[in-house]
């Protein structure tokens, strides 16, 4: 089987990217030939490529500040190239890599995975564009998907929502990680002897995109009011600018918390997991997530997570009271972080239920199997 990834592929789009390196991991240990063929910005990082796959990047044109990952060099890539694939993976709609498949006939059967972005908020968000889009032309273009991927049930209505019909052919398969990267971790207190931190000292993470659906209008004013009872509390802010860093930045010098409030920027490999052991809350009160790779990745390293239903497993986090969940507002954020650190029992015992559940739900080789088992029965 060969496979085509169409995507931004780099190390600043974020969990997408993650999602694909894992998945290609197993597809080619399962015998698939995988491509990716990813848009590029100038000065924009590639992310890792898996062993055995085969990464095209082409020129992001000016014209993608108007049409997200317009390349006129993708486009030609994928003319002269789709009819070598059985399979194209488009990741998302709304962008030009998503559109090319539909403007050339090949055998290639089209997946679709939806990664949350049909939810109510994101929908909301630059709203007439999507509407106008949708309209044109997307909305079409997801009902003449062969298969589309959901990752949790709330996924399924949004995009029932979004086409006005169910889809007859949907699989519900969640995001994974490869466990094994996981079972040594880092010995705790290496964060905190970075930054001079003694172990009594409450340490909030938020570790994820800088971006306005993350929700650190709720987490930075929550965390303020904390700090009148828990002055030594610190808050590190982990990860790349998506457009919303100002922000943030502006409320810590209005408030005169940058002794408080640490910007580290992104940290990857055994940095990230420095910081995640020496965490005591992993606090995530998003807006709108597909399936947070963030947040289980925090459970799987043995740290309570803070965050909301719409996590993207929210429904399960809740079931297995695996999490600390939260409504989208401040007080209730300001509680949720009150509760983990005062109760020290309570969050030991938050964490350890949060890493069984990540263990259990979230294996790649389970997740990323499956999947590719649907790609097989599309091509009998």
């Amino acid at each position: 089987m060969k496979i085509l990834n169409l995507c931004g592929y780099s190390w600043e789009i974020g969990g997408p990217s993650k999602v694909i390196y894992d998945h290609t991991n197993v597809q080619i240990k399962l015998g698939a030939e995988v491509t990716i063929l990813t848009p590029l910005s100038e000065g924009e990082r590639l992310y890792m490529i898996p062993e055995g796959a085969t990464v095209i990047t082409t020129k992001r044109h000016w014209l993608a500040r108007f049409i997200p990952e317009f390349s006129p060099e993708l486009w030609k890539y994928y003319r002269e190239h789709a009819h070598e694939y059985d399979i194209v993976h488009i990741h998302g709609p709304f962008h030009f890599a998503g559109w090319v498949p539909f403007w050339v006939r090949s055998k290639a059967k089209k997946v679709f995975t939806v990664h949350g972005t049909l939810d109510r908020w994101a929908m909301k968000k630059s709203g007439w564009k999507k509407q106008l889009i949708s309209a044109l032309f997307q909305r079409r273009y997801v009902e003449q998907c062969d298969l589309i991927q959901v990752h949790n049930p709330d996924e399924e209505e949004d995009l029932v929502r979004y086409l006005g019909h169910p889809h007859p052919n949907v699989v519900t398969i969640n995001n994974g990680m490869l466990l094994s990267d996981y079972d040594q971790l880092p010995a705790k207190g290496q964060f905190r002897s970075q930054y001079s931190l003694d172990a009594d000292t409450p340490v909030i993470l938020f570790l994820s995109r800088i971006n306005v659906k993350k929700g650190l209008d709720l987490l930075l004013p929550a965390f303020q009011n904390i700090l009148k009872d828990y002055p030594k509390a610190r808050l590190f802010i982990t990860g790349p600018d998506d457009g919303y860093l100002s922000f943030v930045t502006d409320f810590i010098q209005k408030n005169n918390l940058s002794e408080q409030i640490t910007l580290t920027g992104m940290l990857t490999g055994e940095e990230k997991l420095k910081v995640i052991v020496d965490a005591d809350v992993f606090a995530l009160p998003t807006y709108s997530e597909s399936f947070s790779l963030a947040a289980l990745e925090a459970m799987v390293c043995g740290t309570a997570v803070l965050t909301t239903d719409r996590i993207g497993f929210g429904h399960l986090l809740k079931q297995n009271h695996a999490a600390e969940l939260v409504t989208h507002e401040v007080k209730d954020v300001e509680r949720g972080l009150r509760k983990l650190i005062s109760d020290s029992a309570y969050r030991k015992e938050l964490a350890r239920k949060g890493q069984n559940f990540a263990r259990d739900v979230a294996d790649i080789n389970k997740v990323a199997t499956k999947l590719y088992r649907s790609f097989e029965a599309l091509i009998r």
